[in-house]
């Protein structure tokens, strides 16, 4: 059995597929990133699916990509834990620009790819080589444009009291806003920027409000100052998407992109789909 894996700071999608390339079963977990979730976390959420439980031993070669394995140190992490509980299988985890990268752009053809979901991030690939300006530094100085980033802002907007006031009283309305339920969130729970990017929401089923619309395009605009732009091809090469931030608000990206002369690639919500097929070729 094959294991596929797309993991982002908010969920995980897993894909079986048998030797042969069928898919045998979907499920879906828990982000499992190494930055900000302890192994005892990891374990658990990996030990509560029952496919992933029932199949652990089945299992004989794991691809996972996943948000927070940029480093060395943090792909040993998460390869000692998935040895553990895969005991049968051979383990490759790499980060997940990988995954955005074999989900949109073909071996042996460049493009920009970027991931704008529940956080951030951009690379070059030249059709062989992945290259990066910039290291993430987390959710706290960067990921840009991205679900946790526009959380920030829309809580920082309505404490400042510069959302827009009939607009506040609607967002008061969704969420709990109460400061103590806010910095209990962010400083003592886990995943403090998957509960940021929770408010992301609002903004995206009131995007055609002109406070919002502004919001959107400041961020998308930063996003593209800062990470896509570094490249010196960048206005010579398709730019792709994946996440959900990009698929939800693909239609302001792409007046973005249009606007800095950019090509738009693909745009993906969820790069698992396009994962299978790469794998599939090279089974």
């Amino acid at each position: 059995m094959i294991l596929i894996t797309d993991s982002g700071a908010t969920k995980a999608d897993w894909i079986a597929l048998d030797e042969k390339g069928n898919e045998m079963f979907m499920t879906q977990t828990l982000g499992l990133s190494p930055e900000v979730l302890t192994r005892e976390v990891i374990e658990d959420r990996l030990a509560n699916n029952f496919e992933l439980s029932k199949n652990r031993h089945k299992v004989s070669r794991l691809y996972f990509y996943g948000a927070g394995c940029g480093t060395d140190r943090m792909k040993k992490f998460l390869r000692n834990i998935f040895k553990s509980f895969f005991n049968k299988a051979k383990i490759e985890v790499k980060e997940d620009t990988y995954a955005a990268i074999y989900s949109t752009t073909k071996i042996g053809h460049q493009g920009i790819v970027c991931i704008l979901g529940t956080g951030s991030n951009c690379s070059y690939y030249d059709g062989h080589q992945l290259f990066q300006k910039v290291i993430s530094l987390g959710y706290i100085p960067m990921d840009d444009g991205s679900g946790n980033f526009f959380g920030r802002k829309l809580i920082r907007d309505y404490y400042f009291h510069k959302m827009p006031q009939a607009l506040g009283l609607k967002f008061a309305s969704e969420y709990n806003l109460d400061p103590d339920v806010i910095k209990e969130n962010l400083y003592k729970q886990p995943n403090p920027n998957t509960y940021l990017a929770t408010f992301a929401r609002f903004l995206i089923e009131n995007k055609d409000h002109p406070y919002c619309k502004g919001v959107i395009d400041k961020g998308l605009q930063q996003f593209v100052n800062n990470y896509i732009m570094q490249f010196e091809l960048a206005t010579k090469v398709p730019v792709h998407f994946v996440g959900s931030i990009a698929w939800f608000l693909r239609d302001e990206l792409k007046m973005v992109l249009e606007r800095n002369d950019l090509i738009t690639g693909v745009i993906r919500q969820r790069p698992i789909d396009g994962l299978v097929e790469f794998h599939k070729e090279t089974i």
